[in-house]
């Protein structure tokens, strides 16, 4: 099969520069994105400012643009990926790693988008927790592991997707720290020395506690399309529905390390979903972009 080729005269910032204003005044939109909008339309144009080269031998002349910096411009992401990436690298054991992703029910994903700070950090600690309090536990580890943990908040299909991927070593200190500890059952045939259904049910009970926890402290908003989960027989039918389902979570060794796994989660850093090598053309007031149905 062909791949579409992106035009190369197309981005997100001419698009942003040429239908913005309209857009602005069609639609209200709140202050964090009129920012966004307004750095990534001056990003790398005259409006920025800049710098003049010139060529010592031919006097030539050449405008370089400053970049905006802000981290939704597809413009400005590369450097600080990579800045992240070398960082991560420089704390990678040489040791075996495993790779762990937690995924929430999509039910959750329109609570979570009027939600986002409060179920990102739900998200964060009951996914970071379950792993650590599992190594914890004699019957697997008995010991205290470190981990990088990184958040996606959509998938391939451009659509709402919060998981967590987390990456963790596959050995741990004693309780004084003075002593290296390795896995019980680590097998042949066992990706992980923690079956996956162990890690999933303890990772929807401990986001579910902390769900209903905030909920009680009056943490959630309840607007649009969540507005009836206001009503606590709502919440609590939307929290029996939840036990009753199982919870996706991915549990395996990467085959080529983790440093290739660090590079595959490296290019979504400080990425946006609608990037520039996304968009394929604009045509009569329409943009065609690409996505990948998995």
């Amino acid at each position: 099969m062909n791949t579409p080729k992106q035009s190369p005269d197309i981005d997100v910032g001419t698009i942003f520069r040429e239908y913005g204003a309209a857009y602005r005044e069609k639609y209200r939109l709140p202050g964090y994105i009129l920012k966004v909008m307004s750095k990534i339309e001056i990003c790398r144009t005259e409006a920025a400012g800049g710098h003049l080269y010139e060529c010592n031998k031919c006097g030539h002349e050449k405008p370089c643009y400053n970049p905006c910096g802000n981290r939704h411009c597809p413009n400005c992401d590369f450097l600080k990926r990579e800045k992240w990436l070398l960082a991560r690298k420089q704390n990678v054991l040489p040791v075996t790693y495993y790779h762990n992703v937690f995924t929430i029910p999509d039910d959750l994903n329109a609570l979570t988008l009027v939600n986002k700070t409060v179920l990102y950090n739900i998200l964060f600690k009951s996914g970071s927790e379950t792993l650590i309090d599992l190594c914890k536990d004699p019957k697997h580890m008995g010991a205290q592991i470190g981990l990088i943990a990184h958040l996606h908040t959509w998938g391939q299909n451009m659509m709402d997707h919060p998981h967590l991927h987390c990456i963790v070593p596959s050995i741990g200190l004693s309780d004084d720290q003075n002593k290296v500890i390795y896995p019980k059952k680590t097998t042949k045939k066992r990706d992980f020395f923690i079956h996956v259904n162990i890690i999933s049910d303890l990772f929807k009970k401990k986001f579910l506690a902390y769900l209903k926890e905030a909920y009680q402290q009056h943490k959630l908003k309840f607007v649009g399309q969540t507005k009836y989960l206001g009503e606590k027989r709502e919440f609590q039918a939307l929290i029996d529905k939840l036990y009753a389902k199982k919870w996706i979570t991915y549990c395996k060794k990467p085959a080529s390390g983790a440093k290739k796994v660090l590079e595959y989660l490296g290019r979504y850093s400080y990425r946006v979903a609608i990037s520039n090598r996304r968009i394929l053309k604009l045509e009569d007031d329409k943009v065609t972009f690409q996505w990948w149905d998995y």
